[in-house]
């Protein structure tokens, strides 16, 4: 017997845990669905999946839905069991994407559907004090959306190295950040709900392995390119963090036929050439947007300026050919790009895959580069799957992590 932090671990809970996470996965992917079903699609016995899906509906992850059980068959009727979710008031997560001009607040199901939602803008907020403000609208937010539900605490993503483990920022260029305890921090300023922290780019590549593609759960390549331009690797299903956590540092990767002058003192960096910051100016200094503002130059494409859908173009070729380098280092069964315009607009996703395949030596395929699965909603969603995503994977333990269940809000 081994001792956690929360008491003796007996020698049945690792498969106790196991098979809770399967069930849970399963239902997740094929709810509602009958536990005669659960048990062919897992591979667990009958009487396994009765005992886990009995627990898990006790913690309040899964319910009975009675009125779907089919009738006039013979034998008892097969009752279908779903996460806990919808009108019925199943648990949520909070969320909050720190980006660098505003934050966005999300309240998240199960599913990872976003069921409230509100943009926090930074302006005049200093970022030693960023934190404090944005745990204080937090609050604010999730006391106004929660309405009785059970909140099992917040997710945090942010850009930049992230070590989650520590629930700190090691480094965030942007806000000047050192070693910042941004999950303490959110904490302190929430009352003490958990928060969990991860780097933006690792947490939308959970999200697409959790509730997107089925191909991600192979293996997939994010490439997160706004303000901050980063990148994450999954495999099987697992996201890969490295040593200190500190992988999916991609700002200076070379992109073929970039002469963009780099603050690191290089020509061709990515996210010199095709960050949110790099594009904003550009459109100011060809007369396109009065502020170095990406939103405004998508804007101004989708009204019809030619010189902003060139400006976007341009920015999705760039971006096209350093996925092409990532293709062939690391042949993923998936790519997904997080661009802002190419997740509004299919034309720019079509201008990276074009630009992507023409360089690739490895892929002829286009359809291996994706825009993620949530769309417009994908950071919102991100930010609550950095809490959700032990739910599936350890609901027992991390329930109980949870300051010792399921509480209200």
């Amino acid at each position: 017997m081994t001792t956690t932090p929360h008491g003796p671990r007996r020698a049945g809970d690792g498969r106790r845990e196991a098979n809770a996470a399967s069930v849970l996965r399963t239902v997740l992917d094929h709810g509602p669905v009958a536990r005669s079903a659960v048990a062919r699609l897992s591979g667990l016995s009958p009487a396994a999946v009765s005992r886990q899906a009995t627990d898990l509906a006790r913690l309040g992850l899964l319910r009975e839905l009675p009125e779907l059980a089919g009738g006039g068959g013979v034998g008892r009727p097969q009752i279908p069991v779903d996460l806990h979710i919808g009108a019925t008031g199943g648990p949520v997560a909070g969320g909050v994407h720190l980006g660098v001009p505003a934050s966005t607040f999300a309240l998240v199901d199960l599913r990872g559907q976003v069921l409230a939602r509100r943009t926090y803008p930074h302006d005049g907020i200093a970022p030693d004090v960023l934190p404090e403000a944005v745990a204080r609208g937090l609050r604010g937010f999730l006391d106004e959306h929660t309405r009785g539900r059970p909140l099992f605490g917040v997710g945090a993503a942010v850009g930049g190295w992230v070590d989650p483990a520590e629930g700190v920022v090691v480094r965030h260029d942007a806000f000047g950040w050192r070693r910042r305890p941004l999950a303490a921090e959110l904490a302190r300023g929430l009352g003490g709900h958990t928060v969990r922290v991860d780097n933006h780019a690792r947490s939308i590549a959970q999200s697409e392995i959790l509730f997107g593609r089925p191909a991600a759960r192979r293996s997939l390549v994010h490439l997160f390119v706004g303000n901050v331009v980063d990148a994450a690797v999954g495999l099987a299903g697992v996201v890969h963090q490295g040593p200190g956590a500190a992988a999916g540092d991609v700002a200076h990767l070379p992109v073929p036929d970039s002469t963009v002058p780099c603050a690191c003192g290089r020509s061709g960096c990515l996210e010199a050439t095709a960050s949110n910051t790099a594009v904003g100016l550009t459109a100011v200094r060809r007369g396109i947007v009065p502020e170095p503002d990406t939103s405004l130059v998508v804007d101004a494409a989708a009204a019809g300026d030619r010189r902003a859908d060139r400006l976007l173009r341009e920015r999705a070729r760039s971006v096209g050919r350093a996925v092409a380098l990532l293709l062939d280092v690391l042949n993923p069964d998936l790519v997904v790009v997080t661009e802002q315009s190419s997740v509004l607009e299919p034309e720019y996703l079509e201008e990276i895959r074009g630009a992507a395949i023409d360089l690739s030596h490895v892929c002829d395929d286009p359809e291996r580069i994706v825009s993620p699965h949530a769309g417009p909603a994908t950071l919102p969603v991100a930010a609550g799957t950095v809490l959700l995503n032990p739910l599936f994977r350890r609901p027992f333990e991390t329930v109980a992590e949870l300051a010792g269940g399921v509480v209200d809000h």
